[in-house]
């Protein structure tokens, strides 16, 4: 069935004009442990009425689990994960009746997956475990007799955030608790990381006071640091899973490129389209990844009435899903899915991670989804166990992508990105002692215990602290004594926002109807007065920003046109932590200050600038860290020699700096796995500490989260992909597949694409060079 739509593109030219490239990914036999392993009466039985046997990485698990080790498995999507660590826990249960386990799981709808198999488990081997979910969505009612019964727990991190100031509640279960399995932990980086790793140390610390040391079992997709990741997000030495030994069909990888010929109006979301029908016709029962829940919504509801027209007896067999649904509405589909009862579904990431929805014949992945790690998560979906597959990835005109269609053999070929988890953001730290001070109070020898290399730092903040009233040291411990939380009974952990760094949002009300909630930069990004804003697919004027007490207030309103800002950068008060001399290059590395001024933004219609107006907000500061580097002057000699053009130099010159600073922050996430928004850059012609023409690269977030330390890191990477990016971009003068702000938050008229490939190639040039 494969071979035979493969061959009908190649025969038809509208599909054959569009394919760049065609990867065959072999088939690969399952490969089983050839050791006798013995399991309790019960759990052999189920195991041999479930006819499983154990592959290799599966009985690695368990034999590190059984010495005592904590262990990170990192294995591909499909890989039997979930039975390496269910196995051994399930195991140590029903020997010893009073140890109990606890699962985590970045979202409630692969809990509830998880939660409906070991429930299944329990129940055909009468185990007496008791396995529940607790969460936002568990009954009052039900929640005295999960705390007092139940053995394996299975939550989410914001669930466990609130569960650590009540722990006395929870007395019989930390006594006990014997392992902790954080799953989908690639989930965990950049600013989320950091905060999960902080509450993972809360959470030892509980433990520790109740007498008990779980073992940490961590499951993730494969990673380029999963050792170093691992350690970080719990502390603790680890041993590696990573030989995979599960089965999987043969697949064939498309890379389909909209813009690889001319075209009125090439579009990516109109050749998905294309492609999802094609392969419901043929009889593929396919999945379409969409890059929003709006997408998702038009292309499903666009397929449906191109059904109606050729197969009507289709119409009802495809769907969207995304988040937002209701929890019946996601497991009807999810369950349709599995059954076959489904043709096609199109759906945001919220189907990536991994929710049991069976074997898919197809996957279409329409724009590459920021990651090497959701990309191959999201085509696992495809082709389980031996069954061959095809999966599409459809282009977009931006940077990546096209770059991917150029050099199939570094998207094929290269190891996943390196998951970053950075202990050294004070912001963040800050919050998670107060946390952790109002659960028992701080002692004088926990402080090498939150993760910091310099103890000095975890101190100092706890100083600074008491003497702001925070905190109150007695009988050689701090305790907590934030007055007015505590007259509110309130706890620190609602001001700690796991998913950024600055804990109290904006909110966006509609009327009286809460929307969504907004961190300050994205706010002033995308909620300034008169902006549009695009909520679950529908459109919102501003109509006021009360900046003071952080609320947003809208309208709803069909409207034409939307919105997009233009921001100023500066950046000052550099402290360089470290150098290193790459060629001609001094690259650094350290702390800075910076002030983004969202000053106008432009009205636009069908891509275009319509209008320009003014914005009356104030500036943003903040201090993070970043990399900076100085152009070397003969680059600049070179500029003003070769270049022709009727603008002043100075323009020229600082468009070529611009437009290098911009190809720099696209192809950074390859190599640093995070968002082109976690990012923020400037150049400057002549900066007032360098004093010289500079570019700077910084992590968006307070106080920073290890993002550009580890693009210090990978520089020589970064620059060899920057430079072949723009050199192999068929465009004349810049587009948005090249030199054009992925952000479109920056002035791009003097932008120009010779004079920044001629900077990239010197930058690689003296940058290789200095490597031989």
């Amino acid at each position: 069935m494969v071979e035979e739509i493969l061959e009908y593109f190649q025969n038809k030219k509208w599909f054959r004009d569009r394919i760049e490239h065609i990867e065959e990914i072999p088939a690969k036999r399952a490969r089983y442990s050839q050791e006798k392993v013995d399991f309790p009466a019960p759990i052999q039985d189920y195991l041999e009425k479930q006819n499983i046997k154990l592959y290799t990485h599966q009985y690695k698990t368990l034999k590190e689990v059984r010495k005592g080790n904590n262990v990170i498995i990192t294995t591909p999507t499909a890989s039997g994960k979930t039975l390496s660590f269910t196995l051994p826990v399930i195991e140590d249960l029903t020997i010893n009746k009073n140890d109990t386990a606890l699962y985590i799981y970045p979202t409630k709808a692969l809990a509830n997956d998880q939660l409906k198999s070991l429930l299944n488990i329990d129940k055909e081997c009468e185990l007496g475990i008791y396995p529940e979910k607790y969460d936002g969505d568990t009954p009052k009612s039900k929640r005295p007799e999960i705390k007092q019964k139940s053995r394996l727990v299975i939550t989410n991190p914001y669930e466990l955030h609130y569960i650590l100031p009540w722990h006395e509640q929870w007395r019989r279960f930390f006594e006990n608790i014997k392992y902790v399995i954080i799953d989908e932990a690639h989930q965990y980086r950049g600013v989320f990381g950091s905060n999960m790793a902080l509450l993972i140390r809360r959470l030892k610390r509980i433990c520790k006071h109740y007498g008990s040391e779980p073992q940490f079992i961590i499951s993730t997709a494969t990673l380029a640091n999963p050792q170093e990741f691992g350690e970080k997000l719990t502390g603790l030495e680890s041993k590696i899973v990573d030989e995979n030994g599960s089965p999987s069909g043969k697949k064939y990888f498309i890379l389909f490129n909209p813009y690889a010929i001319e075209s009125k109006s090439p579009s990516t979301h109109s050749d998905t389209l294309r492609l999802f029908n094609t392969f419901i016709e043929n009889d593929f029962q396919t999945i379409c990844f969409e890059i929003s829940r709006k997408m998702a919504e038009v292309t499903a509801l666009n397929s449906k009435e191109h059904f109606e027209k050729t197969l009507p007896q289709i119409c009802d067999k495809i769907t969207a899903y995304r988040a937002g649904y209701t929890v019946e509405e996601r497991k009807k589909i999810e369950d349709q899915l599995k059954e076959g009862k489904l043709k096609g579904v199109v759906t945001t990431n919220a189907l990536e991670l991994g929710i049991n929805i069976g074997s898919l014949d197809s996957v279409i992945i329409s724009g590459y989804p920021g990651t090497l790690i959701s990309t191959w998560q999201q085509a696992g979906r495809a082709g389980r166990k031996n069954q061959q597959s095809i999966i599409t990835m459809v282009a977009f005109q931006n940077p990546l992508d096209q770059y991917f269609m150029k050099h199939p053999e570094v998207f094929f070929n290269k190891t996943h990105e390196h998951a970053i988890i950075d202990l050294n953001n004070q912001q963040i730290l800050r919050g998670h002692l107060k946390c952790a001070a109002y659960e028992l109070p701080l002692k004088f020898g926990e402080m090498d215990s939150f993760g910091f290399d310099d103890e000095g730092i975890v101190f100092d903040e706890i100083s600074e602290m008491e003497n702001e009233g925070i905190l109150k040291f007695r009988n050689n411990q701090w305790h907590y004594s934030d007055m007015e939380l505590l007259k509110q009974d309130k706890s620190p952990n609602f001001e700690v926002n796991l998913s950024d760094v600055i804990s109290e949002p904006y909110k966006v009300f509609n009327g009286n109807r809460f929307l969504e909630d907004m961190n300050e930069k994205q706010a002033f990004r995308e909620a300034h007065e008169n902006a549009v804003l695009i909520h679950n697919g529908e459109t919102y004027i501003v109509r006021e920003m009360d900046i003071k007490n952080k609320r947003i207030y809208v309208k709803k309103q069909d409207l034409k046109y939307y919105t997009q800002t233009i921001k100023e950068v500066d950046v000052k008060n550099l402290k360089k932590e470290k150098e290193k001399k790459l060629g001609d290059v001094t690259l650094c590395y350290g702390r800075l200050t910076v002030t983004e001024k969202y000053d106008r933004y432009n009205i636009m219609k069908f891509n275009k600038i319509s209008s320009s107006k003014k914005l009356n907000l104030p500036p943003l500061e903040f201090k993070t860290k970043g990399l900076w580097f100085t152009i070397p002057y003969y680059i600049k000699e070179m500029l003003e020699e070769y270049l022709v053009t009727d603008s002043k130099f100075k323009d020229v010159f600082m468009g070529c700096l611009q437009g290098v600073e911009n190809v720099l922050i696209s192809v950074a996430p390859f190599h640093v796995m995070c968002d082109t928004y976690d990012l923020g850059g400037v150049s400057k012609n002549m900066h007032q500490d360098t004093l010289n023409a500079t570019i700077f690269i910084y992590d968006g977030f307070e106080g920073g989260v290890g993002l550009t330390d580890k693009a210090y890191t990978l520089f020589e990477d970064i620059i060899k992909m920057a430079y072949e990016l723009i050199r192999d971009c068929e465009c004349e003068s810049g587009c948005p597949a090249c030199i054009y702000s992925s952000q479109n938050q920056t002035d791009d008229k003097h932008l120009n694409k010779e004079g920044t490939l001629l900077i990239l190639k010197q930058l690689y040039e003296t940058v290789h060079n200095s490597k031989k």
